[in-house]
């Protein structure tokens, strides 16, 4: 008997010979150099694996990693990407888009493909900004932001991705940070890991339109007090002397200092497993509340709902094999026809 032996790759495997087409210094370049090192160290064949896009400057991933790709139309790169996990479920397939991509034009389709439970992993770089058309305010800028397409600043709420996704019952939902590799790369590894829908929203930096829309959880000096990590099992504890943590105060969520009769055993230990999602949708709005820190890492991750395309593709058997296989041509010419004549 042989056994099968698992590829060795190397970042340079998933690289390719086309330009980059993003301007120096996009978080983007860091964003792709992790999806190469993640891609290279999960030992799946290269040919597996698939990056669906829609419009814009994250758009361009297909181009720039060594798989197969798709750059499809704007907003629609989780339709596609599901028609072919459908067809394909034994293929890797990766969704590349940005914050105006896929919670604009593409939001309807965003949503639908969440609640489904597709096999997808979709990265959702957010910089606050509509990048590649130069400047105009997206749904994840701020109140007030003052662009191109909004000269006396926006009036529009903003979207909270991780919140929308956790909404849609997404089984799988992540915040990572561009710069932050060593947390991206094991963010990327445990989303390539979940069977289902997997998010995970990448905050990066636009250094042409949007610069340091996310300084204070980039910038070394600020990071430590304004971020806390989300890791299963441990509590919510952060500051640079560890000294803040967060505790359930009744239905809500507070941020308290230990000391003074207040210890680690006081604060919210962490459960990434939890079966219902009210409780990863408090965590979300955090960083939205003045004094809050913004969590980064598993907010959810729930293995316990089928796969769409094993329904689709179980509920075709079962039809099969209760009817037999169907003929288009048969199809075409049932029903009501009409011959139309000159």
């Amino acid at each position: 008997m042989t056994t099968a032996t698992l590829p060795v790759y190397t970042k340079k495997d998933f690289q390719t010979d086309q330009e980059i087409r993003w301007c120096p210094g996009c978080g983007d370049y860091a964003i792709l150099s992790a999806v190469q090192m993640v891609f290279a160290d999960l030992g799946i064949p290269r040919e597996k694996f698939v990056i669906i896009s829609g419009i814009g400057c994250s758009s361009r991933f297909p181009y720039y990693i060594n798989t197969f790709g798709f750059h499809t139309i704007h907003g629609r790169a989780p339709a596609v990407a599901t028609g072919l996990k459908i067809v394909r479920p034994d293929l890797e397939v990766w969704v590349a888009t940005g914050d105006g991509d896929s919670l604009s034009i593409g939001g309807n389709h965003t949503i639908h493909m969440l609640r489904r439970n597709v096999g997808l992993k979709v990265l959702l770089f957010n910089n606050k900004i509509y990048g590649l058309t130069k400047g105009q305010y997206s749904p994840t800028s701020e109140v007030g932001k003052k662009t191109k397409s909004t000269p006396f600043g926006t009036t529009d709420r903003p979207f909270n991705p991780i919140s929308l996704a956790i909404g849609s019952e997404a089984t799988f939902v992540a915040r990572s940070v561009d710069v932050f590799q060593t947390h991206l790369k094991d963010t990327l590894k445990k989303a390539a890991a979940h069977k289902g829908s997997a998010y995970v929203e990448i905050l990066q930096n636009c250094n042409i339109f949007n610069d340091g829309a996310w300084e204070t959880v980039t910038e070394k000096e600020a990071r430590s007090e304004n971020i806390v990590q989300l890791e299963h099992g441990k509590p919510l504890i952060y500051g640079k002397n560890r000294d803040k943590g967060i505790r359930l105060n009744g239905l809500d969520l507070e941020v308290v200092q230990l000391g003074n009769g207040v210890t680690e055993k006081d604060l919210l230990v962490h459960d990434e497993k939890h079966p219902r999602a009210a409780y990863a949708f408090l965590l979300a709005h955090m960083e939205h509340r003045p004094g809050f820190p913004t969590p980064i890492g598993v907010f959810r991750s729930w293995d316990n709902v089928p796969r769409y395309e094993d329904l689709i593709n179980d509920q075709i058997r079962e039809v099969q094999a209760k009817r037999g296989k169907g003929d288009l041509a048969k199809l075409l010419r049932s029903g009501d026809t009409w011959e139309l004549k000159a």
